[in-house]
C-alpha cells in the first residue's frame, strides 16, 4: 500500500495554491488526486459543453439549480474580496501535474448526485432554514470592503467548529454534502494507493479530518454503492398537494350542502382563483419575469394548486424561456457574474428564478386562502362546516340507507 499525503485547502486561498505547487515539486507524487468530479474538472479547464436548455427545463430541478448557483456565487464573491479565483488551488494542481507529467485523478462524487442526495436528505424545515441562510450570505457577500482572513478560516479548530455547526444545523444535509463525500473520496484514495507509491490528495480543509479517519480505519467505510445510489426524496410535496386538494374539495362540498347559497360558493371559488393567481403573478414579477409569464402563472396556479404533480412555476418558466430565449452559454455567464444584479440579467437565471418564486407565490396563495377565506366571506366556519357536513351526511344516508 502506497503512502497518501493530504493537503487541506481553502478554495479561495493564495497560500493553498502555493502549498499545492510546493508539495508536488518537493514530494514528487505518482498521482495527484483532486477534489473534483468530471463535470467540475471540465468546467475548470473550460471544456464543459453547454447544456441543452430543453434538458434543464424538462428536469424541473429549479430549486437545486438555484442552490448550486447561489453557493458558487458566495464562494466567488469571497474569492474576489481576497483576490483569488475560486478553485485556484485545483487549477494549480492540474497545471503543475500536467507540466511535471504526473498523473491526475478525479476522486470526488458527481456534483449532480451530491446535490440530489443533499436536497433529498433534508427535511422541509432544514430547506427553509438553508434558504434563509443563503439569502443572508448573498447579501453579505455582495457588500464590498469586508476583510476576510481565509488562512484563519483554515485552522483546524475553526474548521471543526464549522463542521459541527453544519451537522447541528442540518444533520442529513451535512452528511450528504460532507460525510458521504469523505467516504467516497477515501474509497478512491485507497484504490489509488494500492497501485502507486505516493498519492497526493488535494481536498478542501473541511474534508481532511473525515478522510483521515477513514484512511486510518478503512473498515469504517460504507459500501461505495450506498454512496452513489439514487436517494428517494420524501414525497412531502405530493402529500401536501393531496391534502390541499382533499381539504379544498371537502370545504366546497360543505359550503354547497350548508344552505348558505350559491353566491357564497361562487365567491369561495373566485377567491381561490384570485389569491393563487395574484400572488403567483406578483412573485413572478419580483423574480424579474415578463408580465406574460406572470399571466401564465395567474391562469395556471389555481389549477396546479389542486394537482399534486404539477407546479405553476413550471409553466411560468416555460413562458419565460420562450420570451427570454436562454442559451446553454448562460451557465458560464452565471458562474462568472460579479454581482447579484449582473446575475439576474442572465436569461437562464431569470427563467429558473421565475420558476422558483412563482411556486412560492402559489404556495403562499394556498396558505392565505385557508387562513383568510372565512373572514373574507364573513361567515362562521364552525356553523357553516357543521351544517354542511351534517346535511351531507343526511343526504348520504338517505341515498345509502343501512
Amino acid at each position: 500500500m502506497g503512502e497518501i499525503r493530504i493537503i487541506g485547502t481553502a478554495h479561495v486561498s493564495q497560500k493553498s495554491v502555493e502549498e499545492v505547487t510546493a508539495a508536488i515539486d518537493e514530494w514528487h507524487p505518482d498521482v495527484v488526486a483532486i477534489e473534483l468530479d468530471q463535470g467540475r474538472y471540465l468546467g475548470l479547464k473550460q471544456q464543459l459543453q453547454n447544456p441543452e436548455i430543453e434538458d434543464i427545463l424538462q428536469a424541473k430541478n429549479f430549486t437545486q439549480l438555484l442552490v448550486q448557483w447561489i453557493l458558487a456565487y458566495i464562494q466567488r464573491r469571497i474569492g474576489m474580496d481576497v483576490g483569488v479565483e475560486p478553485g485556484a488551488e485545483m487549477k494549480a494542481a492540474i497545471m503543475v501535474a500536467e507540466e511535471r507529467g504526473v498523473r491526475l485523478a478525479l476522486i470526488d462524487r458527481d456534483i449532480r448526485s451530491t446535490l440530489h442526495r443533499f436536497w433529498g436528505a433534508m427535511s422541509l424545515w432544514e430547506k427553509l432554514k438553508m434558504f434563509y441562510a443563503l439569502i443572508g450570505s448573498m447579501m453579505v457577500a455582495d457588500k464590498s470592503g469586508d476583510i476576510i482572513d481565509i488562512e484563519e478560516l483554515k485552522k483546524e479548530n475553526i474548521v471543526e467548529a464549522a463542521m459541527e455547526e453544519f451537522y447541528k444545523y442540518s444533520p442529513r444535509g451535512a452528511e450528504a454534502l460532507i460525510g458521504e463525500r469523505d467516504a467516497y473520496m477515501s474509497h478512491n484514495l485507497l484504490r489509488l494507493a494500492s497501485g502507486n507509491e505516493r498519492v497526493l490528495a488535494v481536498v478542501g480543509a473541511g474534508h481532511r479530518k473525515g478522510i483521515e479517519k477513514y484512511l486510518a480505519d478503512p473498515s469504517l467505510l460504507p459500501p461505495v454503492e450506498n454512496l452513489t445510489a439514487q436517494v428517494k426524496s420524501r414525497p412531502w410535496g405530493l402529500i401536501f398537494g393531496v391534502i390541499v386538494t382533499l381539504v379544498f374539495a371537502l370545504m366546497i362540498i360543505a359550503i354547497l350542502f350548508s344552505g348558505v347559497g350559491t353566491d357564497v360558493l361562487l365567491m369561495a371559488l373566485v377567491y381561490w382563483i384570485l389569491m393563487h393567481g395574484v400572488l403567483t403573478f406578483i412573485f413572478t414579477i419580483i423574480a424579474g419575469g415578463h408580465p406574460i409569464s406572470g399571466i401564465v402563472g395567474f391562469l395556471v396556479s389555481p389549477v396546479s394548486a389542486l394537482h399534486p404533480l404539477i407546479a405553476a412555476g413550471w409553466f411560468s418558466a416555460i413562458a419565460e424561456a420562450k420570451i427570454r430565449k436562454p442559451r446553454g452559454s448562460d451557465i458560464r455567464k452565471i458562474m462568472e457574474a460579479e454581482s447579484l444584479t449582473e446575475m439576474r440579467k442572465v436569461p437562464l437565471f431569470k427563467v429558473v428564478l421565475v420558476a422558483a418564486l412563482a411556486n412560492v407565490g402559489s404556495t403562499l396563495g394556498t396558505f392565505a386562502y385557508f387562513i383568510f377565506i372565512f373572514p373574507i366571506l364573513a361567515i362562521d366556519p364552525n356553523i357553516l362546516l357543521g351544517h354542511g357536513f351534517s346535511n351531507m351526511w343526511t343526504a348520504f344516508t338517505s341515498l345509502f340507507p343501512w
